[in-house]
């Protein structure tokens, strides 16, 4: 198929056809994790310069996917590569989000050394959340401003947790498309909503009125505590669109796995540390879950769990339908002592997270082991900047496709 650049100038790009015009249904995914966004900012960099070596520098990751999906941290980086800027193009280039976590986290998440700072942290903790929050809110409402869910430059899917309701909160941009909708919110609500984290930042409180008039009220908290790794989610709302018979897209079975193209981009794991015991856990209180040697067990629990459940489950679905070349899960699970933190942002271990980060394209793809939990290299599975070579081809060509089958671009 003969090589199409995207554009002469940035503003030229014409958004992603519907998947209707194409063979797959392109999905990325990007899990929570704090200041280790860094590590899939790394690896979406690299992914986003080889798009630009096939159709330009102009491309970015919104003309590829269908729909980008982001928990918490991910959410915030979701926002960062959909939200348009004062030419319709995404606000930042996958190669600047680094760059943004680098210079900002140290103020979202000040340090304080120290017995004192020790002591400080421990009656946060007890008192109230370890952080205010007001830095965050303020670079968020700065970069993103009023822009709206549905104004996004492709579909994204955020996941919150309402608690006051007891129950998850999606802001999809598939729904709010369909009419006028309270969950045509803010990004910057959402996005503040989705990386409230329980013992690190405070929930998050807002009114959204849809098209109607009606009013309605969000109390929201991380969506890591309902689905830390979005993949399932953004699968789910994809597939719901197939139900409805929406027009966007070709008619496939429900369960045409063979359809979809996932990206899943975890942020790291302490797995190989095993830093806890039942031994050491039966002795715990309401304290000793929230705090022990720096972190926050519970927390840690249950967004591993979630995350590693979607992970389950896609692999094993995508395996049994002989489409798991078509899922690609990059992870690293041998982190350690601060590695593994979420908040801690001292400059060394911000470098340190980038160079995890590189490291991980060099390492070879892997699949998780059901029964170990571990992920485990592929035979012949290459590395993951190959595996990522071949995906952004792939994801070149399903452009050009739709482009070439639809009628509403100019085929000159």
């Amino acid at each position: 198929m003969e090589r199409v650049v995207l554009g002469s100038t940035s503003s030229s790009v014409v958004k992603i056809q519907p998947p209707t015009y194409g063979n797959l249904v392109t999905v990325l995914s990007i899990d929570g994790g704090g200041i280790r966004g860094i590590i899939p900012a790394t690896i979406l960099a690299y992914l986003e310069s080889q798009l630009q070596e096939l159709d330009g520098e102009h491309a970015r990751l919104a003309d590829y996917f269908d729909v980008i999906a982001g928990t918490s941290t991910g959410g915030l980086v979701t926002a960062m590569l959909t939200a348009p800027n004062e030419i319709n193009r995404p606000l930042f280039a996958a190669k600047d989000i680094k760059q943004f976590y680098m210079e900002h986290s140290p103020m979202i998440f000040p340090q304080k050394g120290g017995v004192f700072g020790s002591i400080l942290r421990l009656l946060k903790v007890i008192m109230g959340p370890k952080y205010n929050g007001k830095y965050l809110h303020g670079i968020i409402r700065e970069k993103l401003g009023e822009t709206r869910l549905h104004q996004t430059l492709t579909n994204v899917v955020i996941p919150t947790f309402d608690i006051k309701h007891l129950q998850p909160t999606i802001f999809s941009t598939y729904e709010v498309k369909k009419s006028p909708d309270h969950l045509d919110a803010r990004l910057y609500d959402i996005c503040i909503s989705t990386s409230a984290a329980p013992t690190y930042l405070p929930a998050h409180q807002f009114s959204n009125q849809d098209g109607e008039g009606n009013i309605r009220e969000f109390n929201l908290i991380d969506g890591g505590v309902a689905a830390n790794n979005p993949a399932l989610v953004a699968i789910s709302q994809v597939t719901k669109q197939i139900f409805s018979e929406n027009p966007e897209f070709f008619p496939i079975k429900p369960m045409d796995y063979g359809r979809f193209l996932v990206i899943s981009l975890g942020t790291g794991s302490p797995k190989v540390e095993e830093k806890y015991s039942a031994k050491m856990a039966a002795k715990w209180g309401v304290l000793g879950w929230l705090l022990h040697g720096g972190s926050t067990p519970l927390v840690e629990v249950f967004t591993q769990a979630s995350a590693d459940m979607v992970d389950f489950h896609i692999s094993v679905v995508f395996q049994g339908l002989q489409s798991e070349d078509n899922y690609l899960r990059i992870q690293e699970d041998t982190l350690t002592g601060t590695d593994a933190s979420v908040d801690v942002s001292t400059r060394k271990n911000l470098n340190k997270l980038v160079e995890i980060g590189e490291s991980l394209l060099k390492k070879p793809v892997s699949r998780v082991n059901l029964e170990t939990g571990l992920a485990e290299p592929i035979e012949n599975g290459g590395t993951n900047e190959d595996a990522l070579k071949k995906f952004a081809r792939l994801l070149s060509e399903e452009r050009r496709l739709r482009e070439l089958k639809s009628p509403h671009t100019n085929k000159v």
